[in-house]
């Protein structure tokens, strides 16, 4: 099966990053409830240095900090207290690694602005800016990378009767209209990457359709990243109730989707998925860097 690679990926800076191959990034969670909790980081500096050190030593191509849980039902918190969670990571991670791609995983412009100025090179935003206005008009300014995700309705209600008619095409229209709308505010399609949200706002048979037709989303021109780690469909589809126990059916997800031609993938174990990833590359004669 021929695969379609995607191309560079503008972060900030005018950095490039290949996404011709595939890349793994890395969950850094700075929260005390997110839906994995073998993904949450230690609040200890000393404790939460060696477990960065120790994702560090897994190999990522981009780390993504994340300082508030977005799991299904989920409450928010205020910009103040994000802020307070995920600088200190980010400030940590470039004393250890100064040239590791990093996003913000975040709807505030006021968490974002911080995070950018902290080493940041993105921002991976669930709301495609309609949770915060200001964050498109940040994104344009600061002149850093952007994930334009899709989610129908927020956190707290997203899984309460989600629907869609056919939800590829849905989401290959939102993309449309929002790349449109990203480059009238001076984003430029060079600096975005697209996620279809798997798990945000959508039903079982919804994410079987994100990636049944992940590669209908390729003609656009952006790299795909798709975040399937762990998520609760893999658990159905599995019948494995423990998140910890559902790592080799997010793999098994991931491959199909490389398949596809989505070459980021967002996931609690970057180990396993740089193994695999690497198996996949060498039966297709692709060399790493």
């Amino acid at each position: 099966m021929s695969v379609v690679l995607s191309g560079n990926w503008q972060l900030a800076g005018g950095r490039l990053l290949d996404c011709s191959r595939p890349r793994v990034m890395a969950i850094i969670n700075a929260t005390p409830d997110s839906f994995h909790p073998g993904s949450r980081l230690a609040t200890e500096s000393g404790e939460r240095r060696a477990q960065l050190s120790m994702v560090l030593e897994q190999g990522p191509d981009i780390l993504d900090v994340g300082g508030q849980s977005t799991r299904p039902g989920s409450a928010r918190v205020g910009a103040a207290e994000e802020l307070r969670r995920v600088v200190p990571v980010i400030e940590e991670l470039r004393r250890l690694d100064a040239a590791v791609p990093i996003t913000i995983d975040t709807y505030h412009a006021e968490v974002a602005r911080a995070a950018l100025a902290a080493g940041a090179d993105a921002v991976n935003d669930i709301s495609a800016g309609a949770l915060d206005p200001q964050l498109t008009e940040l994104v344009a300014c600061c002149d850093c990378g952007y994930v334009l995700m899709h989610m129908q309705g927020t956190p707290e209600t997203m899984q309460q009767e989600p629907s869609y008619d056919n939800c590829h095409q849905e989401i290959r229209g939102f993309f449309e209209r929002e790349l449109a709308r990203l480059e009238r505010a001076g984003i430029a399609r060079e600096r975005v990457v697209l996620d279809p949200g798997i798990g945000f706002g959508k039903r079982m048979g919804d994410n079987l359709d994100l990636i049944t037709w992940a590669r209908s989303f390729l003609d656009l021109g952006r790299p795909l990243l798709y975040g399937v780690s762990l998520k609760r469909f893999i658990g159905e589809l599995s019948g494995e109730q423990e998140t910890e126990r559902r790592v080799s059916g997010t793999l098994g997800v991931i491959w199909e989707l490389l398949n596809q031609g989505v070459m980021i993938h967002r996931v609690h174990d970057a180990a396993t998925a740089r193994q695999m990833i690497n198996v996949w590359m060498g039966l297709r004669g692709i060399s790493g860097e």
